[in-house]
């Protein structure tokens, strides 16, 4: 705590918002703003940057203007403020000619603190002049790097604010934003002709975050598999493009899964109604593209996946802030597949201007060395913002959670390389790493046969690896140039020269061993310490009022609000203030409904004494009886552990393709250990489980139905071999 802090400006923060203290760098920037500097400051994504001019907007008289890229963002914070007793406003296209007229009328009579406004509106004739008659005393630009061509969302209009330091010499400007490279910092101290500013810098470091990548094989299996183990948690899934998102949202519904699209091809009613209904915790997931989000203040965002690669590494950063605002555990997964590089170097090479084109390819090769990279994701990226990083190891990425081990790739490598070079030899064409996969497992498709790739001697020569360690393995030797992806016009492998060389002259190379998809288990709100039942009713006496009040919920109270009333059960307005988040404005409006609730509980409940480590039962011991199998299950199984396909084993053995799948059931169902994840994905996975639940374990023809011919019923008797009885 900054005991140096006078006590007006900490009653104010008590009183309004609700803290007994500020964050790093607060106090001192809101004292420098007070004192008439300019002022640029860069906070993380849920480091109180908007504290910093809304609390001087409260210490003194006059009207704060905000520069707000997003109507959206606007009406989020002026709901959040005005839900803590704060007169603001906002002016943007969404109102109708009279309900701008009153706010004008209002902003006249000096009945708000602070305006949002566009800068495209601002920046209107009209609003300059009008600017002196509302004794403005400060101007605010929010996500100031827009005004850098260097930053990663560029905006013409921003441009445009410097004509304000123009007209109104003696204004204040405070420039905030939440990613910005050094040189972008220094254009917005340039462009805006900021007057020798205090320049506050804070550390990048969200330690809240996980950090990991998981490599691209199947990404709405991937999303699907995560969810179903979060049901409680909501959060963004950023796509690239309006296809996706719309695609993506509608096959999360078809599981079950609250998702809807958020895109600019949306009519902006829709666009609304998804945001509300997100901030209002009824929606789960919200699939977007980098449209969405930006200032979006839902605190209780548990996880952001990435389906798509991000252009640079600062939509990125900016793009996982947005998870854990209210600082709990919450975790940010990219998906990773060198196509996706390929993808975002096509739209690059569209750009007519030779600059613009230089920066995305640089901005693209950083964004792409951090998916590729083995070492601390969490490093790499504080480093590229220039921030210093003393140790080698966050415990907070999959790098340095689950460390990948190396292995001697040399036999991988020739092998993948070969049968690159092999199928261009034989065609004179390139294919895609999905092909050169299919052709190294021996898989037996209908662009194999009408090429002759099943002729080739590098054909089945892969099977001792599944096709996901295959992909891992050809990205690996793309990151490290024997391999390259060109645009063909489509994605395709080719060697390059340091390739051959490696195939003429090989010599040991070492790999890392592949990237698997983790199983971890993320803590979401409800794992944490607090009673678990209190805290399900705070939420729907929570909802309950967001509802009758028209804005989200966390504008009633944050997720770690009710978390910690949940915990800590205060019975009265004294211990109810304590609470994080709790002003005299929220103590004196919802204070007394809460503390009913608790009081209720606590009528029913004795208060929850929570240990400080809770061990999982252990497992029940398998069993190690098995019974006996015959010689011929005995060398199926030893086909198939071996790595061979269903089809291989069966045409080795001469036997039909129902048989094999008979003899591996055998197997299972006598306690053998049968690996059956190279027959069906983690999508496919989950398909089959909604159908046996929805018909039983016993019907397998209504399986079969229900689920059409993307499955054999080999697949369906092994999948009730392993999950089900018969």
């Amino acid at each position: 705590m900054h005991t140096s802090t006078q006590p007006p400006l900490l009653s104010l923060l008590k009183e309004h918002f609700g803290f007994t203290a500020f964050r790093p760098l607060q106090e001192e920037i809101i004292r420098d703003v007070l004192a008439g500097r300019d002022v640029v400051a860069l906070l993380p994504t849920g480091g109180g940057k908007s504290l910093c001019f809304q609390l001087p907007a409260l210490a003194r008289s006059g009207l704060t203007i905000v520069v707000s890229p997003l109507i959206a963002l606007m009406k989020d914070q002026v709901d959040g403020l005005r839900a803590n007793g704060i007169a603001a406003t906002f002016l943007n296209s969404s109102l109708t000619a009279q309900e701008s007229q009153v706010r004008l009328r209002g902003l006249h009579q000096g009945d708000y603190r602070l305006l949002y406004m566009a800068p495209e509106r601002l920046m209107l004739p009209g609003y300059i002049s009008l600017i002196r008659n509302f004794q403005v005393n400060l101007l605010a630009i929010d996500e100031a790097h827009c005004i850098s061509e260097w930053g990663h969302d560029f905006r013409p209009e921003y441009r445009r604010l410097v004509e304000l330091r123009d007209q109104v010499p003696a204004l204040p400007i405070i420039a905030l934003t939440a990613t910005a490279t050094a040189r972008v910092q220094e254009d917005i101290v340039t462009l805006l002709r900021l007057r020798d500013p205090a320049c506050y810098v804070a550390s990048f470091n969200r330690p809240n975050l996980t950090y990991q990548v998981q490599p691209k094989d199947n990404p709405f299996g991937q999303v699907l598999a995560f969810l179903r183990t979060r049901p409680k948690d909501c959060g963004i899934l950023y796509c690239q493009s309006r296809k996706t998102t719309e695609s993506v949202a509608e096959r999360l519904r078809d599981h079950g899964i609250n998702a809807q699209p958020y895109h600019a091809g949306l009519s902006a009613e829709q666009r609304t109604q998804h945001q509300e209904l997100f901030l209002r915790d009824e929606i789960q997931v919200i699939c977007a593209t980098i449209a969405f989000g930006m200032g979006i203040n839902k605190p209780n965002v548990r996880f952001v996946i990435h389906y798509d690669l991000p252009k640079n590494l600062e939509s990125y950063y900016q793009e996982t802030g947005r998870a854990g605002r209210d600082g709990l555990p919450s975790e940010c997964v990219l998906l990773f597949s060198a196509g996706d590089t390929v993808k975002q170097q096509r739209f690059i090479n569209e750009k007519t201007n030779f600059q613009e084109q230089q920066i995305a390819n640089r901005q693209l090769q950083e964004m792409v060395q951090y998916a590729e990279c083995g070492t601390c994701r969490r490093r790499t990226l504080l480093q590229y913002f220039g921030e210093h990083v003393d140790t080698e190891h966050c415990d907070g990425c999959d790098n340095c959670l689950t460390p990948r081990d190396t292995f001697d790739g040399t036999d991988a490598a020739q092998t993948v390389l070969t049968c690159v070079e092999e199928i261009r030899g034989s065609g004179g064409f390139s294919v895609g790493l999905n092909h050169v996969i299919a052709v190294l497992t021996g898989a037996n498709t209908e662009k194999i046969r009408r090429w002759g790739h099943d002729r080739l001697t590098s054909y089945g020569k892969g099977t001792t690896h599944r096709r996901p360690e295959l992909a891992a393995i050809s990205r690996e030797l793309i990151r490290l140039g024997y391999l390259q992806q060109t645009a063909d016009p489509f994605t395709v492998l080719e060697v390059t020269d340091q390739g051959q060389h490696f195939l003429q002259e090989p010599q040991t190379l070492m790999l890392t061993k592949p990237m698997s998809t983790p199983e971890r288990k993320t803590p979401s709100v409800g794992d944490l310490d607090h009673d678990e039942m209190l805290f399900t009713r705070l939420r729907q006496l929570r909802k309950t009022l967001a509802d009758e009040a028209d804005v989200p919920a966390y504008v009633i109270f944050s997720d770690v609000a009710l978390r910690q009333m949940a915990r800590d059960c205060p019975t009265n307005e004294q211990e109810f203030l304590q609470i994080s988040g709790v002003g005299k404005r929220k103590l004196e409006e919802f204070g007394p409904k809460f503390l009913a609730v608790i009081a209720g509980h606590l009528e029913n409940y004795a208060p929850l004494t929570i240990p400080k480590e809770s061990n999982p039962p252990p497992a029940p011991p398998v069993s190690s009886r098995k019974r006996p199998l015959g010689d011929t299950v005995h060398q199926t199984l030893s086909y198939y552990r071996s790595g061979h396909s269903i089809e291989q084993i069966a045409k080795q053995r001469g036997l039909v393709i129902s048989t094999i799948y008979g003899h591996l059931e055998q197997a299972i169902q006598a306690g053998e250990l049968v690996d059956l994840t190279q027959l069906w994905t983690t999508e496919q996975e989950l398909e089959m489980t909604g159908a046996f639940e929805k018909t039983g374990f016993g019907n397998l023809t209504g399986v079969k139905e229900l689920l059409g011919d993307l499955y054999d019923y080999g697949q369906l008797r092994l999948f009730r071999a392993v999950h089900g009885k018969i």
